[in-house]
């Protein structure tokens, strides 16, 4: 674990499922990390507001949640390349795919050059959702499962601790096989569209769930989230990926999972998150 003193470089950072205007956001932990860091190109990869839930009920919004955003504008006037690739939770801003606003561009995907020369794609990950889950009751009642490990999270973090946060639904979701078969599965998927696409690496968000590892030659990142942890995708000056996490004064590098293969048994409604 590395204490961070002075601001860390990175040609490339990237994030994703923010997921602001919910309660279970954590604005306050990204802002930290994003002052102590310095980046040539950052990408939002998705859910950074979570309109879906802000359309259901009440918003939460707190006052770092607007320094998150003056923050985004200081990086772009600082000369950083802010690059947003909605997700499905603020998917009603793909209608803007192809503009810039303030400085921020917007993407469908994305494709990268790593500066070893690998070629990189860069893309939310909701795509695969019809893929790994083709029944809608299942998607949504893993959905429904997701939303209520929030809530018993949000309950534990009253009595508790905020040190808590997201503990309950990572110990959780890592002890179902339901669900990490579910991510087992999301991971083959994406890697059979970066062969199909012809990339040497393929970097998603969406379930919630960090990860880097290699198959067949292909490189599969996972930028994880700021719900239940935090964590971002870093690419060093020499090409090198890392993911690494981050708890407020101290940024340290994932431990990562090893390779797996899809599971064979029958599909079962999982809280997996993303949504």
């Amino acid at each position: 674990m590395d204490r961070v003193s002075q601001p860390r470089h990175y040609r490339t950072v990237i994030v994703s499922d923010v997921h602001l205007g919910t309660p279970d956001a954590r604005p306050e932990r990204l802002l930290s990390f994003l002052d102590s860091i310095r980046c040539e190109t950052l990408i939002l990869n998705g859910d950074l507001l979570d309109v879906w839930q802000m359309q259901r009920r009440r918003w939460f919004w707190s006052p770092a949640k607007s320094q998150l955003f003056q923050q985004l504008g200081r990086l772009v006037e600082s000369g950083t390349r802010v690059a947003y690739v909605p997700g499905n939770h603020d998917d009603c801003f793909r209608t803007f795919v192809g503009q810039t606003f303030a400085g921020v561009s917007l993407h469908r995907e994305l494709y990268l050059t790593l500066a070893d020369g690998r070629r990189a794609l860069v893309l939310h990950g909701d795509e695969f959702d019809a893929e790994i889950a083709p029944s809608l009751p299942a998607r949504w009642l893993g959905d429904l499962g997701y939303g209520c490990l929030l809530r018993l999270d949000r309950l534990v973090r009253r009595f508790g601790g905020d040190h808590r946060h997201g503990a309950l639904v990572r110990g959780i979701k890592t002890r179902l096989s339901g669900a990490m078969s579910h991510v087992a599965r999301f991971e083959v998927a994406a890697l059979r569209h970066a062969r199909r696409e012809g990339v040497d690496v393929i970097v998603c968000g969406h379930i919630h769930h960090a990860n880097l590892r290699e198959c067949d030659g292909i490189t599969y990142a996972n930028s994880g989230d700021w719900v239940e942890g935090c964590s971002a995708l870093v690419e060093h000056a020499d090409g090198t990926l890392d993911v690494i996490g981050w708890d407020g004064p101290t940024a340290h590098r994932m431990p990562l999972l090893a390779e797996r293969s899809p599971e064979s048994e029958p599909e079962v409604p999982v809280a997996v998150g993303g949504g």
